[in-house]
């Protein structure tokens, strides 16, 4: 994009009428898909104009096209290209990199949008989502936690007080009792208070990371219009405020950030609490920390009313009340988090840190109230799966039922979630373990982290070796596969001379793109495995208060060398995972191409909205589908020409959420032609509420026509496998790829497997385009075209 000529379009460009009497230009709407490219790449022309956006997003033409509509005469054997380009809304500036903190957040967002499908039962969709909005919750105060682990116990606590760690670390010389000779700072309280600044700090970066990305992607000047309280279209895409959630993102926010400072100012409150209730504390400091502990269970509870309230709606608008949520609990939090500090800090005769902090506790609460909202949140989704939808002759009722096509039989949002809280403990807990090795590094000074923390990580070698035994199994099965694919290689090129290198190779692509197919499985086996480690660990942790080393002690030689290996190759494996993901991180940060490739990452995780989480990653679809549903409804209007969209990959989903918000008449103008979609494959699997078959019915009936295309060897693009006679209307045979099995007259040189990309260079793509454009009318619905073979 940064070649780009930048030109202010002449009035074509934008949809003036063309002259009287001749017949308006066709306008192919390009839409490219993860990871981004160049308008030069995507229009074929090293010299393109933008014609409207900015920076982050823009609308590209060739620089020849930029007044198409007004010579319709030079443009009546092709439609004028044009190119959106969003690439810069995942991997745009070195700032993205400190997206990756945010990971556990955005998998868990994840979870809210993968419910099953239903009609009706709305008190139990509301369930669905508040169980992962609170588990979302869980996320946050686990992470600053983990923050507060490291800063107030393992440095300020442990390691500050005691002589031989605070002599390794000079820095900590005026915390240290010893070192300072009694210094101001030496007390635990006022160590614990000013260690507190750094899981605040972190608090205020959340916030903050939120805030702006809320600024660039929610808050769209899109004007407000009312939706119903309950979805009545098709699917909730098509919702007016779908796109817009500038109310939830910025509640949830509020109660985010309180959440985040109470955990700081409890983790501050806790111990000086605890020692003012015991012998010889102080009678009007233990009331004092009554009353702060009270305050900080009543914010706890306004916070926890904010998470319950009513999720998405952009329908009922109480300005007021959100004023005051947004401004008046986070600052409530932080007024708390205040007084905290001055009352840890207050001089207490006799206090000395010993031990660890309540670490112990707070490690077995957090996951304990994870894996039970995990269970509860499956026990929804089954519950939704089972329920069919009470309109007889749906479209989940005919050809495949939808029941078949949800990812894990509906369990695939509860799994997520599952996974999410995992991610997050091993992120948390591995940062604790690293800071503690470094803090004590081979002595025993320092109690370390709590043992819990030591136990999940000691369940990472037996997940792998889980996983492992998975990836075995898969690749038995894929080469298995791949031989029985080489017969049906053979006979798509009939014509051709045997080439059995060539037909190996092509076998073994379109086996290992069927990987795909089988992420499903992969997952239920991670979590199911993920769940019971995990219930493992944290039994055994609170059970015995050991680690599993010294647990192991007096049993059995193996059963004791098993789990000392466990414990020492998990904490092996979390730090090398520490120290990767910094080192990534440091490299996305520096590096543009390395952005890119991480983008990737949030192009697929980013397309929903903020709805579980508020400091996931944004959601660029609350852009992009904007931009993209005013660009076809301003043209098509204000030219009355015929319009193509034609979306790649994550494209082909933007270009779908984007005809839903179109108005009917609009829609009814406009073609679609999608081409390695993930729009069943994926979309449909794992999110079957939006589209299930009978949401991508829906859009085949309401869209002027539709094809899509697609190859055996894609892993990401597949049919979209519309029940009856819409499947073959909607969904072209398989592509040959490659086009010749070896040289021909047609094709001398070997022709490559392009798999997942290159697919306009298939004589196919023009057809189907030109099947689209000669199906449209400009003032009538268009026809539907032909079936091809």
């Amino acid at each position: 994009m940064e070649r780009a000529q930048q030109q202010t379009a002449p009035d074509g460009a934008n949809g003036p009428a063309t002259r009287p009497g001749t017949p308006p230009v066709d306008l192919e709407l390009l839409v490219h898909g993860v990871g981004g490219t160049t308008p030069e790449e995507m229009l074929d022309d090293p010299c393109t104009v933008r014609i409207t956006g900015d920076d982050t997003a823009a609308v590209f033409r060739r620089a020849a096209d930029v007044d198409a509509e007004d010579r319709p005469e030079e443009y009546r054997d092709r439609p004028v290209p044009e190119a959106y380009v969003w690439c810069n809304l995942t991997s745009g500036n070195s700032a993205r990199a400190l997206w990756l903190l945010l990971l556990p957040f955005m998998v868990v967002n994840l979870a809210h949008w993968m419910r099953p499908a239903t009609r009706g039962h709305h008190r139990t969709v509301r369930l669905y989502g508040l169980l992962v909005r609170l588990a979302g919750l869980s996320l946050t105060v686990l992470l600053v936690a983990a923050a507060c682990e490291v800063a107030l116990d393992l440095v300020a606590w442990q390691c500050a007080g005691v002589e031989a760690c605070a002599a390794r670390h000079s820095w900590l010389g005026f915390l240290s009792p010893a070192a300072s000779g009694e210094g101001w700072w030496s007390l635990p309280g006022r160590r614990l208070a000013l260690a507190a600044l750094v899981p605040a700090a972190l608090t205020y970066l959340l916030w903050y990371l939120s805030r702006r990305t809320w600024s660039a992607y929610e808050s769209q000047p899109l004007p407000h219009r009312p939706e119903p309280d309950e979805q009545t279209g098709p699917t909730a895409l098509g919702s007016p405020g779908f796109w817009y959630g500038r109310r939830l993102v910025a509640r949830l926010r509020a109660a985010h950030t309180a959440a985040g400072l109470l955990t700081v100012a409890a983790a501050v409150v806790s111990p000086a609490a605890r020692f003012d209730r015991g012998p010889g504390g102080s009678d009007v400091l233990d009331s004092l920390g009554r009353l702060l502990i009270a305050a900080l269970c009543g914010t706890a509870a306004v916070v926890l009313w904010v998470v319950c309230r009513r999720g998405r709606s952009e329908n009922r608008l109480d300005r007021e009340l959100d004023e005051h949520l947004v401004r008046r609990l986070p600052l409530a939090a932080l007024v708390l988090l205040a007084l905290a500090l001055p009352y840890a800090g207050w001089s207490r005769p006799g206090w000395q840190s010993a031990g660890r902090l309540s670490g112990d506790t707070a490690f077995g609460v957090i996951p304990l109230v994870q894996g039970l909202l995990v269970v509860v949140i499956a026990v929804v989704a089954h519950l939704l799966h089972r329920t069919p939808p009470p309109e007889p002759g749906s479209a989940g009722q005919a050809g495949r039922p939808a029941s078949l096509r949800a990812a894990m039989r509906g369990l695939g949002g509860p799994a997520v979630a599952l996974l999410a809280c995992a991610l997050g403990g091993v992120m948390s807990g591995g940062v604790a373990q690293r800071v503690a090795d470094w803090l004590d590094g081979t002595g025993s000074s320092i109690d370390g982290p709590p043992v819990l923390l030591t136990w999940q990580a000691s369940v990472i070698p037996p997940l792998l070796v889980a996983l492992l035994a998975l990836v075995g199994w898969l690749s038995w099965r894929t080469w298995q596969l791949s031989r029985a694919e080489r017969s049906t290689v053979q006979r798509d090129y009939p014509k051709e001379p045997a080439d059995p290198a060539t037909t190996r190779r092509i076998a073994r692509t379109r086996a290992m793109a069927a990987l795909t197919d089988r992420a499903p499985l992969l997952v239920a086996v991670v979590s199911a495995t993920t769940l019971l480690l995990g219930a493992g660990a944290l039994v055994g942790g609170l059970d015995t208060g050991k680690t599993p080393g010294e647990a192991a002690g007096h049993t059995y030689a193996v059963v004791r060398g098993a789990a000392e290996t466990a414990q020492a190759l998990g904490s092996w494996l979390i730090g090398l995972g520490f120290v990767l993901f910094v080192t990534w991180g440091r490299r996305a940060y520096k590096d543009a191409s390395a952005r890119r490739t991480i983008g990737i990452l949030w192009d697929v995780g980013t397309f929903w909205p903020r709805a579980a989480h508020p400091f996931a990653p944004p959601c660029y679809a609350e852009r992009a589908v904007p931009d993209l549903t005013w660009r076809m409804a301003t043209w098509t209007q204000s030219t009355g020409g015929r319009l193509v969209i034609s979306g790649h990959s994550q494209g082909s989903v933007l270009a779908a959420a984007a005809a839903w918000q179109l108005t009917p008449s609009v829609r009814k103008r406009v073609a679609l032609l999608t081409y390695g979609s993930p729009l069943e494959r994926l979309y449909g699997r794992w999110f079957p509420a939006y589209f299930g078959p009978a949401e991508l019915g829906s859009l085949h009936r309401e869209v002027a026509s539709w094809r899509n295309l697609h190859r055996l060897t894609d892993p990401i693009g597949g049919p979209v496998r519309l029940p009856g006679d819409c499947g073959p209307d909607v969904d072209r045979a398989p592509l040959k790829d490659p086009l010749a099995l070896g040289r021909t007259a047609r094709h001398p040189l070997p022709a490559p497997i392009l798999g997942h990309s290159d697919y306009q260079a298939d004589p196919a793509f023009a057809e189907e385009r030109e099947r689209l454009l000669a199906g449209l009318r400009p003032d009538v619905p268009g026809q539907r075209p032909e079936q091809a073979p």
